[in-house]
This record gives C-alpha cells, sequence and structure tokens, in this order.
C-alpha cells in the first residue's frame, strides 16, 4: 500500500448503517480507500441502525458485503483482516433519545476533539433532523465534525427547505455535505478538463458554434425494489432534478475564478439561476414525460411499470426537458435532459452537436460534428469529424469517429464516486458537494413542471420496455430541428 495522499485520522459513523447504500458502496467504498493506501491505521468505522446485531454480526455483515461487491482482484485477505477491525457497531434509534447515544458518546469521546467526526446520514430524509437534534443534545458535535445528507433532499422546494433548516439548526453550512454521486464520477469530472483544458475546445464552446446539447441517463433496469419509493418520486424527481441538473451546469458554467470549492460551485449556482423558466402553456411544449408498457429487454420479456406496481399510477419513468440557459454564451441553445427506466441500454452521456458550415466549398454537403462524452458504462469519448469516404471519386463523406477511452495512467479501475466523495469529506473539500443554495435553485425550477405534470397538463406517453422512449420524443426534439444521438456502441 502506498498512503502518499492518506488523510488524518477519524471516525466514520454511518447512520443506518445496515441498508443497501451501505452495504453496496459506503463498506466496499472504504476497503476499497484503505486498500490503496488513503486511510491511516487508526480511522474507525461505526454504522449504528436500529438492527438489534451484536458487532461480530455487523462485522459479517461488513465482510459479506465486501466478497459480494468487491471484484477478485482487490481482495487482499490481509487488509480486508486489517479493514473489518476497524467497525464497531451501536443499536441506535435516531428519532429517539436513550442511553445508547450515549454508548455512542462513550466511543466518539475516546479520540481527541480535534479528531475528524463524520457523520453520514444514509437513512429517510425525514430523519435527519432528529438525528442531528440528538447527537447536538449529546454534545456529539465538534468543531471538525461534518455531516453527510444522501438525496432525496426533499419532494419540492417547501420540504427541501424543512429538511435543510433541521439540519443547519445544529451544523453550519460548511459542515454540511450533500452528496450527488454523479458528481463523483470521474468522468463527469471530465467534462470541465475537457472544456478548460484544451483551448481549441472552449474556443467553439458558445452558441456560435453548438447547435444544442442531450444530457441522457437511461437504465435497463425497472423499479424493482423501489417501487413504493419511486412511485412517489418518478423520474424528473429522481434523475432530472440533481443528477442532470447538475452535469448541466458543469456543461454551461463559465469559467470559475479557481478550483477552489466556492468559486466551482458559485460558477455553477449561476447556470441554475439562468434557467429559462418553464410555466404556464410552454410546459406543454418543453416537457413530456412517459411509462413504460410491458416489452423485452434482450430476449427476457418485462412487464410494464403498472404491472409492477400493481395499481394505477400517474408516476412517469421516462421524463424530457428542453432547456435554455440565458446568458450571452448560450442564446437559444437548447439543452435536452432525458431519462428513462426500461432502456434498450444502460448509457449515461452527453452529446454536443455542432452547427453546420456556415459557408465553404462542402456547405450543406457534410454532417455534423459530435463530441460524445460517455459518463457510463465503457466510459470515454467520441468526436465525430467529417472526412472524404475513399470509396468515392467525388467529394463524398463520411463521419470518422476519433475515440479514446477514459483510463488511468497506472491502468487501475477507475475508482467508484462513492470512493472519492466519502474521503473529501474528510479532506473538507466540498467541491463535488451541492450547497444549500443549488438544491433551492433547482427545485425552483422543475417545481412548476411537477405541479403541471401531477395536474395532467401534460400528456402521458408510453413506450414498450426495451425501447428508446416514447415515438413522441422524436417530434418533440425535431421541433427545433434537432434529432436524437442514438450511436450507443462506444
Amino acid at each position: 500500500m502506498v498512503g502518499s495522499q492518506q488523510t488524518a485520522p477519524f471516525d466514520y459513523i454511518i447512520f443506518g448503517a445496515t441498508g443497501d447504500l451501505t452495504m453496496r458502496k459506503l463498506i466496499p467504498g472504504l476497503y476499497n480507500q484503505l486498500r490503496i493506501g488513503h486511510i491511516p491505521k487508526d480511522a474507525r468505522i461505526i454504522g449504528t441502525a436500529r438492527s438489534h446485531h451484536t458487532r461480530e454480526e455487523f462485522i459479517e455483515l461488513a465482510h459479506q458485503a465486501l466478497d459480494r461487491f468487491i471484484p477478485e482482484v482487490n481482495k487482499d485477505e490481509a487488509i480486508i483482516c486489517e479493514f473489518l477491525k476497524k467497525i464497531d457497531y451501536v443499536v441506535l434509534d435516531g428519532t429517539k433519545s436513550d442511553s445508547n447515544w450515549k454508548e455512542l458518546g462513550s466511543k466518539l469521546n475516546k479520540a481527541p476533539d480535534d479528531r475528524v467526526r463524520v457523520f453520514y446520514y444514509s437513512t429517510a430524509p425525514h430523519l435527519f433532523g432528529s438525528i442531528s437534534k440528538n447527537l447536538s443534545e449529546h454534545k456529539l458535535i465538534t468543531k471538525e465534525s461534518r455531516v453527510v445528507l444522501e438525496k432525496p433532499i426533499g419532494t419540492d422546494s417547501a420540504s427541501a427547505n424543512e429538511i435543510n433548516e433541521s439540519v443547519s439548526r445544529y451544523f453550519s453550512e460548511h459542515q454540511i455535505y450533500r452528496i450527488d454521486h454523479y458528481l463523483g464520477k470521474e468522468t463527469v469530472q471530465d467534462i470541465t478538463a475537457i472544456r478548460f483544458a484544451n483551448p481549441f475546445m472552449g474556443a467553439v464552446w458558445s452558441h456560435e458554434y453548438i447547435q444544442s446539447i442531450q444530457i441522457t441517463a437511461a437504465e435497463t433496469v425497472g423499479v424493482e425494489g423501489r417501487a413504493s419509493y419511486y412511485d412517489t418520486s418518478g423520474a424528473l424527481r429522481d434523475m432530472i432534478q440533481n443528477h442532470l441538473l447538475q452535469i448541466l451546469s458543469l456543461c454551461a458554467m463559465e469559467a470559475p475564478n479557481s478550483l477552489e470549492a466556492d468559486d466551482v460551485r458559485n460558477a455553477k449556482v449561476a447556470v441554475l439561476k439562468a434557467l429559462r423558466p418553464i410555466k404556464g402553456e410552454s410546459i406543454r411544449n418543453e416537457t413530456m414525460r412517459a411509462q413504460y408498457t410491458k416489452g423485452g429487454i434482450g430476449d427476457q420479456p418485462v412487464p410494464g411499470y403498472l404491472e409492477e406496481l400493481g395499481h394505477d399510477s400517474n408516476t412517469e419513468t421516462y421524463a424530457l426537458m428542453r432547456a435554455y440557459v440565458d446568458t450571452p454564451r448560450w442564446k437559444d441553445v437548447p439543452f435536452y435532459l432525458r431519462t428513462l427506466k426500461r432502456s434498450t441500454v444502460k448509457v449515461s452521456e452527453v452529446v454536443v452537436t455542432f452547427k453546420p458550415s456556415a459557408n465553404g466549398v462542402f456547405k450543406h454537403r457534410a454532417g455534423l460534428n459530435k463530441l460524445v462524452i460517455r459518463l457510463q458504462p465503457n466510459e470515454g469519448l467520441e468526436l465525430f469529424l467529417n472526412a472524404k469516404d475513399p470509396s468515392s471519386p467525388i467529394f463524398s463523406f463520411q463521419q470518422l469517429p476519433l475515440s479514446g477511452k477514459f483510463a488511468t495512467v497506472d491502468g487501475s479501475p477507475i475508482p467508484d464516486s462513492y470512493e472519492r466523495l466519502m474521503l473529501d469529506v474528510v479532506r473538507d473539500d466540498p467541491t463535488l458537494f451541492i450547497r444549500r443554495d443549488e438544491v433551492e435553485a433547482a427545485w425552483a425550477w422543475v417545481e412548476p413542471t411537477l405541479q403541471a405534470w401531477a395536474e395532467d397538463k401534460v400528456p402521458m406517453e408510453h413506450y414498450a420496455a426495451g425501447s428508446r422512449g416514447p415515438i413522441a420524443a422524436k417530434t418533440f426534439i425535431a421541433k427545433t430541428g434537432d434529432e436524437w444521438h442514438e450511436n450507443m456502441k462506444l
């Protein structure tokens, strides 16, 4: 192990520690950070949950999670043993002020006051306030404490404000880390690098040269075990309000004054506040929603959303919005935000379509240049250039893709987003986390659409599971002279 980026000693306290997120992402993420030398020997991981487990039983659950979710190539029995020794467990109900909080306190207070404490709320958001209150009443919040809030932070502006206020009573804003795991993806961070580290790209990154930008997050899975949650959320709340708007802000922001956290977040929130409002009649023209019906993924038949749910529902599994950023750089450039369940393929990508040549000898003869940034899977990029078709004696063109895969310099796998973000909290680096004003600006923009959809002012389209979405989406994008980029073979 090498420890060149090792953090200071810390205690990581996970509320909701027996849940799926902890076992699937947090425990494996912390193990991997220990494996590569970023976690010091005296770090501690304390799980808390209402489940009545002994320390040994919880350690066994963590061991099973490592066995299931860590690739064989990354398993090292000596490091696994070292990691499991760092784990402790306290039975705790975040809504009750009982003696178990004293047990947690006795464990934490063995360490010096200047030791970093990270409280990770892997729980339902309505518990954030009561957990914070109990931490405060039992004097467990120190100057070096931080708190991580998992999404969803509310279902609308009012509920988001209520949740934020319930935590802000006990933690200052600089201690609060609102996590969006999309921002932890190395490929999402590459958007900033591609834009600002390549002068030729920066020179054409505006309405003068860009025709449109498509941001897509498509999943082959349905709602599965999340049916009850998803039916109260839907695709717009689940994906566009947070993940896709964050990607849009990275695509559209002006160059920040520096890479310091507040400079980057100031640039992002300026984009969110510049989004053209979608209200009234424009909602019917600028948004689309749909549900999947029965179909097939590969050669496997799958049920429709209502069949999975077991009752009628007005919740969308497909959401599409046409956004405009009203700044001089992005004058009248449409940004298409699209997300869907039960897609024919799993893909998250940004597609930048450039305008055709306005003059020159090949005017109207060459195709449109495109830059495709593949966020997942098969992370990489393609730049589609026009080249002469060598089989033709005259000037006819073919699209020539220049492609490359994102990879680490040493050939190791690209880290999972949670790995990076969890230790960014310890390092007190909030750059890739969401500030409160970003949350508020995002909700303010999507809320009129949510209300209109709830009142059935926009018709519910349908699409077969295993397709690319409703047929009407082609007409939707054609209104502004665009078409979907569906080359998903990078």
